[in-house]
């Protein structure tokens, strides 16, 4: 173990958490920059490239086992120079290197370990390795005896794989582009049927991760092609896991998935982006059957995150830790006996029977909250009352660890659904912490030229923003107008668009970067198309652009979006149910929607005609709003033609090249919808 007299080494003055949980380490780690690669030049050695993030639980076992450990270390400092990465922070260096990994072995995960060249050329990738050899799998010691020999003696083949490895990603970087075909949208609805629990919900077996892209894919499936399976398998999904222990029942919110198939079970961190997307789902959903089980998922979501997920400026922080006291899920966990310490005698009776608590436990010995059991039971003000109890009494536990960085594209998304639940749910305090959000960015996050940084901890931002942070702002708003109508919103995101355009925008090929193709230190520049445990950013700057195509009738943008669907329409073709965000886009294209301009000389007066458009699940709709306020004069071209006209609010509603006369009455307007 580490002494305590042990020196920091160079993460000290990095504001990542995830580096500084290993700045104490005996490893002479580096951060990834220049001058660690210029060391190994210098010194004629490898580099070890450690890879992760704060609130992954087998990243801190590889540190105490390995970092933690003097032998590790002393061999590694002798033998290599170490660098760690924040996957959070980098996600382009993880984009690469997790592919490499992902070449060599056919699987992927954190920690990531990759052995690289000084000029960053990985020949050697894996995921965790315990310290000591066993049952077949090599330690990590052993690994890196082997490693360093065989740079002493065989260093050419090293280098050559890695050239090798750069070349094969390099080429798998360049697509070919052809037409999408819209019968990917079929094949992949099939897919999803193919593998959907009709059990439990969710797709496929355990690990269950609750993927909400692929449940705003269906939804929107549902609405275009009014299947009912579509909106069946999401309905059963979301009930499944709102009712499991993936969902915290005391204290709300989502972990990042279950370990096994009925969501009783989590791995217990808890991630913002998935509470943003899920927040999203589940008032869509509701928007959709009206069902209030579902408005108040959505809202116990949101409540999670203003109360333990909002920083005092209102930025968003990235996650919590699966573990406290050494041991994962022990915060969440609970005893009859704790339960009768902290209620009545009515109240731990009626917990116990309704949430699964019992004697000899559920979990390992102790129990885990849930209503698997219980499908028929609803929360009501005494349900609630008992939970709260519960939720004050829990949090004067240890805690598990708050990586309290705030990411821009993640807060972006959690902007996203506050602006999402605020419209449907008509709440004004959702689109005021969604403003406030915005704020901060604009006030803390902002670099030179209108362009941002990716992370923001203890007053600094630092490390300039990724596309992904990019298209996901320019998503938050896109939210934030159809949620306020404040005209600003609407020029943010088009200036956003001006900077994916300039910074990341593959001019010969199509599709953005990972990383901005200007001040990129990296051996290639990668682009993604596939989603992952977040949506793809080609994906949603797609239907970005489709939709700011319809508010502001600028057809190149349009025509930029399809341009993405041809450069990556082989690789969503392959697996189709793996793109669903493209798949959206794809939809977005085949269903025109109504575009619609309401004018009017105050926004109060034309409420009545927006809560009638608002009440609609209508995702491939647009909605404007012209008055005296915002004229939107010079954004959008076609407003210019719709007069206000005094004491009067009208609804022009437009489809395809078609424009119907103006509506007057809130009658003629339901049945034009």
């Amino acid at each position: 173990m580490v002494s305590e007299n042990q020196k920091a080494n160079r993460l000290i003055n990095e504001t990542s958490p995830y580096l500084l949980q290993h700045a104490q380490n005996p490893v002479s780690w580096w951060p990834w920059c220049k001058e660690a690669f210029a060391a190994a030049k210098e010194n004629d050695l490898p580099i070890f490239l450690s890879i992760g993030y704060s609130t992954c639980h087998w990243c801190h076992v590889m540190e105490q086992e390995s970092f933690e450990d003097a032998q590790v270390a002393d061999f590694l400092n002798k033998h290599f120079i170490s660098i760690k990465v924040d996957r959070e922070e980098r996600p382009d260096i993880d984009n690469i290197y997790m592919a490499a990994c992902q070449a060599f072995t056919g699987r992927g995960g954190w920690p990531l370990s990759v052995f690289i060249t000084p000029e960053k050329q990985p020949f050697f990738a894996g995921s965790y390795f315990p310290k000591n050899s066993s049952q077949g799998m090599i330690g990590f010691l052993d690994l890196l005896s082997r490693i360093a020999e065989l740079w002493q003696k065989d260093r050419a083949s090293l280098v050559e794989t890695g050239q090798k490895a750069i070349a094969v990603l390099q080429k798998e970087a360049t697509a070919q582009k052809k037409e999408p075909d819209f019968r990917g949208l079929k094949v992949a609805f099939d897919q999803f049927v193919g593998t959907f629990d009709d059990y439990f919900g969710g797709f496929g077996q355990a690990p269950k991760f609750p993927s909400p892209h692929n449940l705003l894919f269906l939804l929107r499936y549902h609405h275009a092609t009014g299947d009912a399976k579509a909106l069946q398998m999401v309905q059963k999904t979301l009930v499944c896991m709102a009712r499991g222990g993936i969902f915290d029942q005391v204290g709300f919110g989502f972990a990042r998935y279950s370990t096994d198939p009925m969501w009783f079970a989590p791995h217990f961190e808890k991630m913002l982006y998935d509470n943003a997307l899920l927040a999203m789902v589940y008032a869509e959903a509701w928007q959709i059957t009206k069902d209030p089980f579902f408005k108040q998922i959505a809202d116990e979501t949101l409540l999670f995150v203003e109360r333990e997920m909002t920083g005092p400026e209102g930025g968003f922080f990235s996650a919590q830790d699966a573990d406290s006291e050494g041991e994962e899920g022990k915060f969440y966990l609970w005893s009859t006996s704790e339960v009768t310490e902290v209620l009545d005698k009515e109240e731990a009776a009626f917990f116990a029977k309704n949430f699964d608590i019992t004697p000899e436990g559920n979990f390992n010995g102790s129990c885990i909250p849930n209503l698997v059991g219980n499908p028929d039971f609803k929360k009501d003000e005494k349900t609630l009352a008992i939970l709260n109890k519960l939720y004050l009494y829990r949090q004067k536990r240890p805690r598990p660890f708050l990586d309290d960085k705030i990411l821009l594209g993640w807060s972006s998304l959690m902007i996203t659904a506050f602006s999402v639940c605020g419209r449907i749910f008509k709440n004004e305090l959702y689109v005021k912490q969604a403003q406030v959000a915005a704020d901060f960015i604009f006030t803390k996050m902002q670099a030179q030229n209108g362009r941002f940084f990716a992370t923001y901890r203890a007053g600094q931002a630092k490390l300039l923003a990724y596309a992904q942070d990019y298209v996901f702002l320019m998503w938050g708003f896109l939210e934030l107008y159809a949620a306020t109508f404040e005209a600003d919103y609407l020029k943010k995101a088009l200036a956003i668009e001006q900077i994916l355009q300039e910074d990341f925008w593959d001019e010969k090929n199509g599709g953005l970067f990972i990383s901005d193709k200007n001040k990129s230190d990296l051996p290639l520049l990668t682009k993604e198309i596939y989603d992952g445990a977040l949506p793809s950013a080609n994906a949603v700057y797609m239907t970005c652009l489709i939709r700011l195509s319809h508010l502001v009738a600028d057809v190149k943008l349009e025509a930029r979006a399809k341009s993405i669907l041809a450069c990556f329409a082989a690789e969503i073709e392959a697996i189709p149910a793996a793109h669903a965000m493209s798949l959206v886009a794809l939809l977005y294209l085949q269903n025109s929607g109504q575009d619609i301009v309401i004018t009017s000389q105050k926004k109060a007066s034309a409420q009545p005609m927006i809560d009638i458009i608002n009440s609609r699940f209508a995702p491939f709709s647009t909605l404007l709003l012209k008055t005296e306020e915002n004229d939107l004069a010079g954004l959008v071209p076609h407003a210019n033609n719709m007069k206000l006209e005094a004491g009067k609010t009208a609804a022009y509603i437009c489809q395809g090249q078609l424009c119907q006369q103006p509506i007057f009455s809130l009658e003629d307007l339901q049945n034009a919808l």
